[in-house]
């Protein structure tokens, strides 16, 4: 074992033996996740793009069990390769390319703005307001909600569901974890078979064909599934350890405050500094080596993201917060076919919190330590309270 998934210190900042394992080789061993791990930017660019590590899904187990789940893997974009990848790729590409993206930009930077004036209301009332519940928790879920079609109404519904389904990708989920993602998984799924005919990307995947072919009814529904996971879970995690960088690196904070153009740096910044997901498994198909470390077909290797997001090879000074850095080669949006097809909402969304959080409450300190999720693999926080 090189580190230990349940150690809270290790958990609050994997970063220094990350680096103290990255100095002894880029890859290692790791007896708990059972697969070698790799810690350099090279070799996890390596593991992220070489054509002979892929996207191989393989049924949770008993199948019986997890009948919800997973469906919604097994029709996946993110858990299939060519020719599948392919072809799912290009029909959600196809509805994704319809201004969705640019459609959504003012309502993002409205609904930020609300946001943060709601944020700034609780914190003159009551003194202090946690920053996940009223700002960062909510944006990515209105968000994701309006690009579904899901009702306003409804949208209360989203963040449990996601925050109870991705659960699933820790190591050693206990089985009643286990078994609840799975009811929010058959619920997700059932909920979204009812929005077809809702204006929104739903019925926009609906209707999309190239010739003859199209979406299958789940394929559609593991579509909407891993937008609102990916989407939610990086966005409101960017912004919850972001935010908690610039706060505790006040001369970061106070640079952006005084000049905004550095929004669009900041945020590729955050994204490197403390990445939202912090490990991505690949599995061989034909044999692979990665800095020296071989790979056979059926066998798995994972990138540690945040590894390769403070390696001094590719970021000079990785330790430390700079808003101004360029160029910031991070892989926290993955890299090779499997990049996220969603990066550009989530840069819109994050960069929208950044300007109103910056120009409504320029003065925003700490108001206690934050409490941080137990989880390695979605890193984020509980609540992060602010004055």
């Amino acid at each position: 074992m090189v580190f230990d998934l349940a150690d809270p210190a290790f958990i609050d900042d994997p970063y220094p033996v990350f680096a103290s394992l990255r100095a002894e080789r880029e890859v290692h061993w790791h007896e708990q996740l059972g697969l070698p791990v790799a810690l350099s930017h090279a070799a996890c660019s390596a593991v992220l793009r070489d054509r002979g590590l892929g996207r191989l899904w393989k049924d949770k187990e008993p199948v019986s069990a997890f009948a919800a789940f997973n469906m919604l893997h097994r029709n996946s974009l993110l858990e299939n390769e060519p020719p599948t990848h392919t072809r799912l790729r290009r029909l959600v590409s196809a509805a994704f390319g319809r201004g969705h993206t640019e459609r959504l930009r003012p309502v993002v930077e409205a609904l930020a703005d609300r946001l943060v004036a709601d944020l700034a209301a609780r914190i003159t009332a009551d003194g202090s307001a946690d920053l996940l519940e009223h700002v960062a928790g909510p944006l990515p879920v209105e968000v994701i909600g309006e690009l579904l079609g899901v009702p306003p109404s409804d949208r209360g519904l989203l963040q449990p569901w996601s925050n109870t389904i991705v659960k699933m990708y820790e190591y050693g989920l206990p089985a009643d974890q286990a078994a609840t993602a799975e009811r929010a998984s058959g619920e997700f799924a059932a909920y979204l078979r009812t929005l077809t005919s809702r204006p929104g990307l739903i019925s926009d995947l609906v209707a999309v064909r190239d010739g003859t072919d199209r979406l299958t009814d789940d394929e559609l529904v593991a579509t909407g599934v891993l937008l609102l996971m990916a989407g939610h879970e990086a966005t409101v995690n960017v912004i919850g350890n972001g935010v908690l960088a610039l706060l505790r690196h006040r001369d970061q904070w106070d640079l952006l405050v005084s000049t905004p153009d550095l929004v669009p740096s900041a945020v590729e910044e955050l994204l490197r500094y403390d990445s939202p997901l912090q490990l991505f498994e690949r599995t061989a198909t034909t044999e692979v080596t990665v800095a020296g470390h071989t790979i056979t077909p059926g066998t798995k290797i994972a990138a540690l993201l945040g590894a390769a997001a403070r390696d001094p090879a590719a970021f000079p000074s990785p330790d430390r917060l700079d808003i101004t850095r360029t160029p910031n080669p991070h892989l926290s949006f993955g890299a090779g076919i499997h990049y996220c097809v969603g990066a550009p909402l989530a840069r819109v969304e994050v960069a929208a919190a950044l300007r109103a959080l910056t120009t409504q409450l320029p003065h925003l300190r700490l108001a206690a330590e934050p409490v941080r999720r137990p989880e390695f693999v979605i890193r984020g926080l509980r609540s992060l309270l602010v004055h």
